[in-house]
Formats: C-alpha cells, sequence, structure tokens
C-alpha cells in the first residue's frame, strides 16, 4: 500500500511533450475509430467537491477509455486518475506507463485519498469481471454486490458523472469465453496460470475474434456521452444499505440511459462504418462536400 500512497500523492500530470508524444501515438487509433463525444457540457465546472466518473467497461478494457482521458485533457483540462487492476501492476514496463499517466492500483484507501485531495477519478465497479465478457454480456453492468464507490462519494461529498461507451464490445466477437475455457481439455491449464497471476478465475478474458480471425479490433467507431451528474452530497451522513443502494441504482440506471441513448445514436450515425467515413472524407478533399 505504501506504493499506492506515494504514487496518489506524488504525481505530476504529463509534460506538454510527453502529452504530444502520447497524442501522436493515438492518431491512428483516432483516425480508425473516429470518437464522438456527446453531452460534455453535463460536467460541472466547478464542483463543490471532487468528481467521481463511473462508468460501464467494455470488452478488453483498452480500446476506448484512452480517448475518454485527451477528451476530457483537451476540453475540459481534466486529468483523470483512473483506478487500475492489480494484473497491470504486473507487467514491467506497462506498469510504469500506467503509473507516468496516473492510473493507480486500485483498492479503497487510494481511491479515498484521491477524493480527499480533490482529485477527479475514475471507476469501474465492474472491474476486470467487467471486462472479461461472457457472451451474452455486451454492454452490460456487472458490478456484482460492489458499493464501495458510492460509499467513497458520500463520504467524500463526491459529484458522481456517470458515463456510457459504446463500440468497444463490438470489435470482436467472443469465440470462448471463461466458461467455455473452464470447460475445455485446457482448464486445469487455464486456472493454474490465473491462480500463478492471482488474478480471480472469474476475470478469465475470453478468446474473441476482430478482422477475419485476427485479435485486430474491427474499426468501429466509438461512442461517448455524459450522463446527468449526481450530488452524492444529498446522502451525506448516511451509509446504511437502504441509501448506498438507492445511489449505486441510480447511478447505474443513468448509465443504461446513456447506452440507449447511443445506441439510437449510433443508428442514425451518417458515418457508422469505417468505407463510409473514409467514402466522406474522400469527396469532401476532392470535391469540397
Amino acid at each position: 500500500m505504501a506504493d499506492n500512497v506515494t504514487t496518489v500523492t506524488d504525481f505530476k500530470r504529463p509534460t506538454d511533450l510527453e502529452m504530444s508524444l502520447a497524442y501522436g501515438l493515438m492518431e491512428p487509433w483516432r483516425t480508425l475509430l473516429n470518437p464522438t463525444f456527446l453531452s460534455m457540457d453535463r460536467i460541472p465546472a466547478n464542483p463543490p467537491g471532487p468528481l467521481l466518473f463511473v462508468g460501464n467497461h467494455t470488452l478488453y478494457g483498452m480500446l476506448d477509455v484512452p480517448h475518454l482521458y485527451f477528451e476530457l485533457y483537451r476540453k475540459k483540462d481534466i486529468w483523470l486518475r483512473s483506478m487500475g487492476d492489480r494484473a497491470h501492476f504486473r507487467v514491467p514496463g506497462w506498469r510504469d506507463i500506467m503509473e507516468r499517466f496516473g492510473v493507480v492500483e486500485g483498492d479503497r484507501e487510494a481511491c479515498g485519498e484521491l477524493l480527499a485531495q480533490g482529485e477527479p477519478v475514475l471507476v469501474f465497479p465492474g472491474g476486470a469481471r467487467e471486462v472479461a465478457k461472457r457472451k451474452g454480456e455486451k454492454y452490460q453492468l456487472v458490478w456484482k454486490e460492489r458499493y464501495g464507490f458510492v460509499k467513497l462519494a458520500i463520504e467524500h461529498g463526491a459529484t458522481i458523472v456517470p458515463f456510457a461507451m459504446m463500440g468497444g464490445d463490438d470489435a470482436w466477437d467472443i469465440v470462448w469465453d471463461a466458461e467455455d475455457l473452464m470447460s475445455s481439455p485446457l482448464a486445469s491449464l487455464f486456472a493454474a496460470a490465473y491462480d500463478a497471476l492471482g488474478v480471480p478465475r472469474d476475470s478469465m478474458m475470453p478468446i474473441a475474434k476482430g478482422v477475419g480471425p485476427s485479435m485486430f479490433p474491427k474499426p468501429v467507431r466509438l461512442y461517448f456521452s455524459i450522463g446527468e451528474p449526481i450530488d452524492a452530497r444529498e446522502y451525506a451522513g448516511r451509509q446504511d444499505q437502504a441509501a448506498l443502494t438507492e445511489l449505486r441504482d441510480r447511478v447505474a440506471k443513468n448509465i443504461y440511459s446513456e447506452l440507449d441513448r447511443l445506441y439510437v445514436e449510433r443508428k442514425w450515425d451518417p458515418e457508422p462504418s469505417l468505407r463510409r467515413r473514409l467514402m466522406d472524407r474522400l469527396l469532401k478533399s476532392r470535391f469540397g462536400r
């Protein structure tokens, strides 16, 4: 836990050079995935307390989140401090990148420390289990009985900013999910590997395909939508189960509402496919359309 506290208290935003390099590395992905953002104006400019962003995790968890980071930084000067699964911090090199960009190994103490400092925090209550989708779980919240994020929001008087992300669950087709893998002849090997890493077996990643038989993600468009903020001070002094459940359900309902909105947005999007987007850009560049 000492390392977490050091990371929380001593963090400094990446330099302009680091941001320029990171943004440049993201450019091919932005071109490929063409992210669109809705209702960014719902984010409070001068909240009475810290901001706690809460959203849905999509398959594999890495295709969309960086775009949200950059958009909030560029448009709102918000640098998110994300709660990351401990598995990320066991990979040399990758761990250093995560920490440099403000990700903290997720636990209650670290999250509370960030909120106490007034930092904008990003949490995915579904964690690794929600990233490790099963068949039929597309755009479903898998929060189990987790209430830690609403407890902390109440304790620190945070403004919860629900948000939804769409596209990530469509970039791959699941071939074998955790249940398939654990019922296969190689089940003992998969179980041993996850046990050795200290990762819960229910977070076993599925095997999926993207473009053709490869795991390269399909060039789907990414969509993001900010929901109506919820002021956790409404529950000040309350940590009873009824209050926690009510607040948790309000956040979940808000996220699902924004997902419904994104379904409609995608349905009527004139540029949903990469082919259509590239064709439109070609016509605009050649004929000024």
